[in-house]
C-alpha cells in the first residue's frame, strides 16, 4: 500500500486483520507460548545468566538452569570470563549430574546470548532435547528463569556483600538449599521444588511446637513443626 501512495494507520491494519480472523504475525495458528508451556511444562528446562558485582567491582557471571515443572534450580558454575567453551563444559557437567533423569526433558529455553555456542546446543541435542531460543529482547519468553533472578536478588544477593567467586558460590549454595528444599512456591501448591507433599494442616496452634532455623548468614528464617 505504501508503494501505491496510500498511508494507513496501524489501527486500520489491525481492524482489517481482525475481521479476517488473522492473528499477529508471525503466528497464524497453533498454541500460544503460554499454552505451549502449560502443556509441556514437565519436559521443559530454562537457563540464563545472573551477574553479581563484588565489593572490589569485579563482575561474576553465574550460569544456572531450572526444571520448570518443579522450579528446581541447578547452579552450573561461576566465572569472571564466561567463554563459549566454558559454558559448553558446564552443560556437559549438568548432563552427567542428571544421569537417567535427562530422558524426562524435551525442551531447553534460552536467550540469544552469544555465549551459548553451537557446542552448547549440541550437548542438549545429543540427549534428545530441543533448544528453543527466545525472541530478541523478550525476557517474558524466559519468565521462569527471569523470575528466579529477581527472587535471588531480592531475598539474598541484594542483602549481602560478596567478596569473590568462592564467597558467592558459598552464599548461593546455601540459598539454593533453602530454595529447593524449603521455600514454598505458589505455582506448586505451596510445595518446595524437592518435596511432593506439604505438612498436614494444624487445627490447634497451641499444641504445636515450631522450630526456627536461620540460613544464609541469618538473612532467612526457616520454620517447621518440631518433632
Amino acid at each position: 500500500m505504501a508503494g501505491l501512495g496510500y498511508r494507513l494507520a496501524a489501527s486500520t491494519i489491525w481492524a482489517i486483520l481482525t475481521r479476517a480472523g488473522a492473528g499477529p504475525a508471525p503466528r497464524r495458528a497453533g498454541p500460544t507460548w503460554t499454552e505451549f508451556l502449560t502443556a509441556q511444562v514437565k519436559g521443559v528446562l530454562a537457563c540464563d545468566f545472573l551477574h553479581v558485582d563484588t565489593i572490589g567491582l569485579t563482575r561474576i557471571y553465574l550460569l544456572f538452569l531450572m526444571e520448570v515443572a518443579t522450579r528446581r534450580v541447578h547452579l552450573l558454575g561461576a566465572t569472571t570470563n564466561p567463554t563459549g567453551e566454558w559454558v559448553a563444559q558446564q552443560a556437559r557437567n549438568l548432563m552427567l549430574d542428571l544421569g537417567e533423569r535427562t530422558n524426562r526433558f524435551r525442551f531447553l529455553i534460552r536467550d540469544r546470548d552469544a555465549k551459548y555456542t553451537t557446542m552448547f546446543d549440541t550437548v542438549f541435542r545429543a540427549e534428545g532435547i530441543k533448544v528453543l531460543r527466545t525472541p530478541p529482547q523478550a525476557p517474558r519468553a524466559n519468565a521462569f528463569a527471569e523470575r528466579w533472578v529477581r527472587t535471588a536478588r531480592r531475598e539474598c544477593l541484594d542483602r549481602i556483600l560478596i567478596y569473590n567467586t568462592r564467597h558467592l558460590l558459598a552464599v548461593l549454595g546455601e540459598y539454593l538449599a533453602h530454595y529447593n528444599g524449603h521455600r514454598p512456591h505458589q505455582g506448586r501448591g505451596q510445595r518446595p521444588p524437592d518435596r511432593d507433599t506439604v505438612p498436614a494442616l494444624v487445627t490447634d496452634l497451641g499444641a504445636v511446637r515450631v522450630r526456627r532455623r536461620r540460613v544464609v548468614h541469618g538473612l532467612i528464617n526457616e520454620y517447621e513443626q518440631a518433632a
